[in-house]
């Protein structure tokens, strides 16, 4: 089994680590909304990527649920005026 035939000095074993500073990522703008967004990646905000429409977006998940839910509570109301009062009974 190999074993090193002398100590390894701090220089010499720092120098190895020299190169792995850390590196920025580069933002881009998404072409519709203008968030920043990184390369290759779907907006997180508008959820376009190049120009399309990939993804719903919980705003418009959130919207489209509140549309269902106000429908439902009318369709719910509607239904509870029909009814006459002395059924009730």
């Amino acid at each position: 089994m190999p074993v090193p035939k002398r100590k390894v000095s701090k220089s010499r074993r720092d120098k190895r680590s020299a190169n792995k500073g850390l590196v920025f990522s580069t933002l881009s703008n998404c072409q519709t909304c203008g968030n920043p967004v990184l390369p290759h990646q779907v907006c997180k905000e508008c959820g376009h990527y190049k120009g399309v429409k990939v993804i719903r977006t919980k705003s418009e998940r959130m919207y489209e649920r509140n549309q269902t839910r106000q429908t439902k509570v009318e369709q719910g109301a509607g239904a509870q005026k029909d009814v006459p009062a002395s059924s009730k009974e």
